[in-house]
């Protein structure tokens, strides 16, 4: 049985979803909406998916576990900012205060290194004054404004998302109701 490099890529992607899922914290992402009405979480998983793919698509050299990590993280500032009321409502603009707080609990919660530090922290350039370092982060940056617009107008972004990283079946069940995707 011959094993094609896209499988063997979503793998290798699963198996760094499912680390950094080792933290309940993280699948509270969940709670929150991000645009349209896709979670936060689903957008930082379908942010480093697409992100993991674009880069393979390309043939770019890259730090595949920096490039997941960072993006499922870009987002991790855990709180409804839609909401009148919300953490940021005296410091600024979401827009341009989130990637620090996200950065501030990815640090508390796993060990970041500088490169996933650098994708999380600019991924809103040039909505954030500082661009990108890395091309893992202007790979991130990239994606992550393409998606949130497919979001926006998108009714059910990203329904079959599981069917692309998770092969079995009953996984692919145990995961979806655990993150509410159907």
């Amino acid at each position: 049985m011959k094993i094609r490099q896209k499988e063997v890529e979503d793998l290798i992607f699963k198996s760094y979803l499912e680390e950094v899922m080792k933290k309940k914290k993280f699948l509270k992402m969940n709670r929150y909406i991000q645009h349209g009405n896709t979670s936060c979480l689903l957008h930082s998983i379908a942010v480093s998916y697409y992100s993991y793919r674009l880069a393979k698509f390309l043939r770019l050299n890259i730090h595949e576990k920096e490039l997941i990590r960072g993006a499922l993280l870009h987002d991790y500032f855990l709180y409804d900012w839609h909401a009148k009321y919300k953490p940021t409502r005296d410091v600024g603009l979401h827009g341009r205060i989130h990637p620090k707080i996200a950065l501030f609990n990815a640090r508390k919660d796993y060990d970041i290194n500088e490169l996933e530090a650098d994708i999380i922290a600019r991924h809103m350039f040039p909505l954030t004054f500082t661009p990108p370092k890395y091309k893992e982060s202007v790979i991130v940056c990239l994606v992550d404004k393409v998606l949130s617009t497919y979001e926006v107008f998108s009714k059910n972004a990203y329904a079959k998302i599981t069917d692309r990283v998770v092969e079995n079946k009953k996984e692919r069940r145990i995961i979806s109701r655990r993150l509410n995707w159907y």
